[in-house]
């Protein structure tokens, strides 16, 4: 296989830049996605509309965070206000695309894992969203992420040639699957079955990118999460017995054994051998 070459200069703020557009057009799918999924509706067909006039929005409405922009948030045809939460929505995940890029790189081997990572970064989202919204992790989204997954990072490990990450990936979404499918029988108001599901996938990811990524992926949602909780607590603004949904932690614990695992992981080593 021929390396690609380096990228670097304005080559590389081009890439992010591209990288970031492509973000912007993701987050304006995930919109529809978050809104339509746990309502059982079609992402496809009919096409986006005001919720309060339900007049379809125009092609030049549908820009991303532009349109919100020039209608100062508002409906081109009956004045109702428009969530500032859809261009929040696009800008984050043109961040978070941009964050991928800066992750993996554009350079042989690390740009054959930016397709898996991309698909990761919006459904994490749009899952972390949901479950905020509803309370739930919907099967629409987790259960054919297990599929997009395998093909996605397949993908990768052809690019890069590793095969035995391929191995621990799969070792490791069953790892997770099966802690996490233990937790629930153990404390069943804990979490709920969309986490045990959805810790599979977050389970192939982090396992492809090493053993110590998954360690600490999983224990940052925890460790995270509980922080959140006890803040909630102390605050007021939960009682103990509150239903805090998990997701969004686990997602975020995915983060950031993505981001900093196999260091943190090392590191830790390092102190106890």
């Amino acid at each position: 296989m021929t390396d690609l070459p380096a990228v670097s200069g304005p080559m590389l703020t081009a890439v992010y830049v591209v990288a970031g557009v492509l973000g912007l057009l993701i987050g304006s799918f995930l919109n529809v996605v978050v809104w339509r999924v746990p309502r059982r509706e079609s992402i496809v067909s009919p096409p986006s509309a005001c919720p309060q006039c339900e007049h379809p929005i125009r092609r030049r409405d549908n820009v991303p965070v532009l349109s919100w922009v020039w209608l100062r948030g508002r409906c081109r045809d009956c004045d109702a206000r428009i969530s500032p939460r859809y261009p929040l929505v696009e800008i984050t995940t043109a961040a978070l695309f941009v964050l991928v890029t800066a992750r993996f790189g554009v350079d042989v081997p690390g740009v054959w894992a930016l397709p898996a990572f991309f698909y990761l970064a919006a459904i994490g989202l749009a899952l972390t969203l949901i479950d905020i919204d509803v309370h739930r992790l919907p099967d629409a989204i987790v259960l054919p992420s297990y599929g997009v997954a395998a093909a996605l990072l397949g993908l990768a490990t052809w690019g890069t040639g590793d095969w035995g990450s391929l191995l621990r990936a799969g070792l490791g979404g069953a790892i997770l699957f099966v802690f996490y499918f233990l937790l629930l029988i153990v404390y069943p108001r804990g979490m709920g079955f969309g986490d045990v599901k959805l810790a599979g996938v977050l389970g192939l990811y982090l396992a492809w990118l090493g053993w110590g990524a998954l360690v600490i992926g999983a224990f940052s949602a925890f460790l995270v999460g509980g922080v959140f909780a006890v803040a909630l607590v102390l605050t007021g603004r939960a009682g103990r017995k509150s239903g805090i949904p998990f997701g969004p932690w686990m997602v975020a614990g995915a983060a950031i054994g993505i981001a900093w695992g196999e260091a943190l992981w090392s590191a830790y080593l390092g102190l106890i051998l």
